[in-house]
């Protein structure tokens, strides 16, 4: 055959791919049981990595670990997402991921392990998706190796043995990827439309997990279906319908009840500023995010600001100079290079070409996510990285799979070197942790990368010296994941790693439940003035009540409805999970919140709703357009009712005022 009628690599490999699709789908293919073993393994290794000492961490995050103890006990709170039992706030984000964990404490009771392992449980079916899902397109060994990249991605190790909603997002995220493959490989389009609206019913269900960050896969989704999905150009834009009608069900049906539920049987919609759940999810959310204008937040917000500075940096380089970096980065280089080498590779093949359907699924949800990361101008949180795991992991495997099969072995080289010379940087940010671990893996890195451009034809050496890289690129991930695995997390925003630095005092110390990371300065500190760093932390710090205050709540709870009230979630939330009785979260996480006003908690008061005002409360707030209501309740405490100290946190029973209230 001569050079002119010879077909070209992409035409010849898209043939024999595809016979590797066939034969893996049929089950029948000659390495389909080692495959099914390493897949077990890799499986079993992940729970292992995810579950071992995971009660360590306590209640990991106060804030939704009160919310789910409060769910556990009522219906209505576990479905509105309330702070309280008696649902007086919800919490700032949608509930679905306290759907799961209020079950869980239900059904096993409440504990550290029955909201935690959860979360460890989605990241194990985490990697199960995206291994079968990269295995589909890209073969058995990109699967796993996709998979594996994934489960030890050390923010991914982080999330998924804490509490935050994070974890079950990015499930349904990578969920979602998953029946979208199936959808473009469906053999039938009434099969893929079927596939094609679970797909949409994930991402839907992410809306009501954490809002518009579950939206930003939707371009690379919506355009890996038009580009590779099957039937003509009218049967995949019509299949868009039914696709588009599971999403806005899926997405909105909560939002339509809370929107439609009378205001005054409903609690207040908590990161508000009007009680509107739309507000909330388009605006603090959502918009604020982008624009930096989030009303009430703490701390003043803005380009670099707030939160003690937890936000992007405005830049593409966030993701390699900023927090984000060694939560999730080190392969980005790795996937960057081979994922735009696959992308020219493939050049003009057929349509439905998996390789190129691959590098827009993946790399699309990639480039997305990243670039919202990098130049959102709102509060960003290094943890939110957890979202760019599973593309960068994906991206990462298919492309040096797909590029060892190809004429393009010295991009691969280059992509090998590049990712330990990455390691190695990333490395110099904890230089006194494994010291040596930076010489081992640049030198293993940049040993392979040259081999594999001498090796040739010897397969059997080619393998090897790529394993080796591989390695030698893990190496870095691997000994973070150790670490953060085996590092207790209390904190309100955690990182991974051995230098991460989570808000309220880093890692948390080794306690069981009720112990946080809450910082210095006790329960009940007092805020300072308007936008002052203080304010903020003493809000995010879950509080400590002794056993002292603990026994003096338990005992004056009943005949109340909520045994104390104290401003900001995380205060109240240590108060409520110590106790086991409800406390009022006033004013909301950010103690901004206009709820209750001062007018609704007097009357809660002549009530005798409320037993306890605890802590010191807030004598200003941040000027970022939120409500003063608990300032106001403050004062008007102070000025009625006698002080007293319980445990070392200063107590106002409610229930004795010492100057007349008109």
């Amino acid at each position: 055959m001569s050079l002119l009628t010879r077909p070209r690599w992409s035409e010849r490999h898209s043939r024999a791919h595809r016979g590797t699709e066939s034969a893996a789908r049929s089950g029948r293919g000659g390495g389909e049981r080692w495959y099914r073993l390493l897949f077990t393994a890799l499986l079993v290794g992940t729970a292992a990595l995810y579950l071992v000492g995971l009660s360590a961490s306590g209640w990991g995050n106060a804030f939704y670990a009160a919310a789910a103890q409060a769910g556990s006990v009522s219906w209505r709170a576990w479905f509105f997402g309330a702070s309280d039992a008696p649902a007086s706030i919800m919490v700032d984000k949608p509930p679905a991921s306290l759907w799961v964990m209020g079950l869980s404490a239900r059904l096993f009771g409440l504990s550290s392990w029955s909201l935690l392992v959860p979360q460890a449980l989605m990241g194990v079916a985490a990697v199960g998706f995206l291994t079968s899902a990269v295995r589909r397109w890209s073969g058995p060994v990109a699967g796993l190796l996709a998979g594996l990249a994934f489960a030890l991605t050390p923010v991914a190790v982080l999330m998924f043995r804490f509490d935050n909603p994070d974890a079950l997002l990015c499930l349904l995220l990578v969920a979602g990827a998953w029946a979208l493959v199936r959808s473009v490989d469906a053999s039938s389009t009434r099969s893929s439309t079927w596939w094609l609206v679970l797909a949409a019913a994930c991402i839907g269900t992410g809306f009501l997990t954490k809002s518009l960050q579950a939206f930003l896969v939707l371009p690379a989704f919506l355009t890996t279906h038009l580009v590779a999905g099957p039937g003509t150009w009218r049967r995949r834009l019509l299949a868009l319908l039914p696709a588009g009608a599971a999403l806005l069900v899926s997405a909105g049906w909560w939002v339509a009840v809370v929107e439609l539920w009378p205001v005054a049987s409903r609690p207040y919609v908590g990161g508000s500023q009007d009680d509107s759940v739309l507000s909330l999810a388009f605006g603090y959310n959502g918009v604020g995010r982008l624009t930096g204008d989030e009303t009430g937040q703490l701390g003043g917000g803005g380009r670099g600001g707030g939160m003690g500075g937890a936000t992007s940096t405005d830049s593409w380089s966030a993701l390699f100079t900023g927090s984000m970096a060694a939560q999730v980065a080190w392969l980005l280089p790795l996937a960057l290079i081979v994922g735009i080498a696959l992308l020219v590779l493939v050049g003009r093949a057929a349509r439905a070409d998996r390789r190129r359907a691959g590098v827009l699924l993946w790399g699309g949800s990639l480039v997305v996510t990243a670039g919202v990361f990098s130049l959102a101008a709102g509060i960003i949180h290094p943890y939110y990285a957890v979202a760019l795991a599973p593309w960068i992991a994906a991206l990462a495997a298919v492309g040096v799979v797909e590029l060892w099969r190809s004429p393009w072995r010295r991009v691969l080289a280059a992509g090998i070197a590049a990712t330990a010379v990455w390691s190695w940087w990333l490395l110099r940010e904890t230089p006194t942790f494994l010291p040596g671990l930076r010489a081992v893996v640049l030198a293993a890195g940049v040993l392979a990368a040259l081999a594999l451009l001498v090796v040739g034809a010897r397969r059997l050496l080619a393998v090897a010296v790529t394993t080796t890289a591989l390695l030698a690129g893990l190496g870095g991930p691997v000994a973070y994941a150790a670490v953060t695995a085996s590092t207790a997390h209390t904190e309100i925003i955690p990182t991974a790693g051995p230098s991460g630095s989570g808000f309220g005092g880093g890692h948390g110390g080794r306690g069981g439940p009720g112990q946080h990371a809450a910082g210095r300065g006790g329960p009940g500190s007092p805020a300072p003035g308007r936008g002052g760093p203080g304010g903020a932390m003493a809000l995010l710090r879950a509080s400590e009540p002794s056993s002292a205050l603990t026994s003096f709540l338990q005992a004056g709870a009943t005949g109340h409805t909520w045994v104390a009230a104290s401003v900001g979630s995380m205060p109240a939330a240590g108060y409520q999970l110590a106790s086991g009785a409800p406390v009022m979260p006033l004013g909301g996480f950010n103690g901004t919140d206009p709820s209750p006003t001062l007018a609704e908690f007097q009357q809660l008061v002549a009530q005798g709703r409320v037993h306890y005002f605890l802590g010191a409360g807030l004598t200003s707030v941040p000027d970022t357009g939120g409500s003063d209501a608990t300032v106001q309740i403050t004062a008007w405490v102070k000025q009625h009712f006698a002080p007293t100290t319980v445990g070392g946190t200063t107590v106002y029973d409610l229930t004795t005022p010492v100057v007349g209230i008109p």
